[in-house]
């Protein structure tokens, strides 16, 4: 999906005319036509604005494979991240930085995009808010998960399906019933064998 095509669909997705986005980005309203008609691109410091306006990475928007038919809302920060479907079973937050393999966004029905300030390197995070009905996906997702013990760095994603919870790590699929504390509490023991932090285990119900 082409940047001009993203464009087009974060500014209708928003709720904005040409005119509006102009306005936001200081540019002319042919401006914004030209980008949208891929016949110009945005300066780097349009390409900022844009992505702190619709609250997207530079990622979602300059890499192609990144396509935003997948994307059903994109507001602002909040709580009310997913919208739940009867047919999918999975619903959580995926941070784009934790796979090796942009792929498994395929799984993903996304919800909306965050750009989470680490406060140390990188910069910020991609938080994909996703719901996703495919039945292998925790087994698909765990052959993708980033993990480089030698610079500690064992990524994983947690997310629920229904009453269960799931931790996914490379090459490990965790999970209990929510409610369960024994089970919960044997996650936790093999999450701190793995090097997570109890901190790190606040993971919402």
């Amino acid at each position: 999906m082409k940047l001009s095509e993203k464009i087009i669909a974060l500014r209708k997705a928003n709720g904005m005319t040409q005119e509006e986005l102009a306005s936001i980005c200081n540019v002319s309203r042919q401006s914004i036509s030209k980008w949208e008609a891929d016949i110009a691109l945005p300066e780097t410091e349009k390409l900022l604005i844009l992505g702190e306006t619709f609250q997207v990475s530079m990622d979602i928007l300059l890499k192609d494979e990144l396509a935003l038919h997948e994307v059903k809302e994109v507001p602002v920060c909040g709580n009310n991240a997913i919208r739940k479907k009867k047919q999918e079973l999975y619903e959580g937050i995926l941070i784009k930085e934790s796979i090796m393999d942009d792929s498994i966004i395929d799984c993903l029905n996304i919800h909306k995009i965050e750009l989470w300030h680490t406060g140390g390197k990188p910069k910020y995070w991609t938080a994909l808010f996703f719901t996703s009905g495919r039945k292998d996906f925790p087994e698909q997702l765990s052959k993708v998960m980033l993990s480089v013990p030698d610079e500690g760095e064992n990524w994983f994603v947690d997310f629920k399906a229904g009453n269960e919870k799931y931790i996914v790590f490379q090459d490990k699929i965790l999970k209990y019933q929510i409610g369960n504390q024994a089970e919960k509490d044997r996650v936790r023991m093999e999450c701190r064998k793995l090097g997570i932090s109890d901190e790190q285990m606040n993971w919402p119900e």
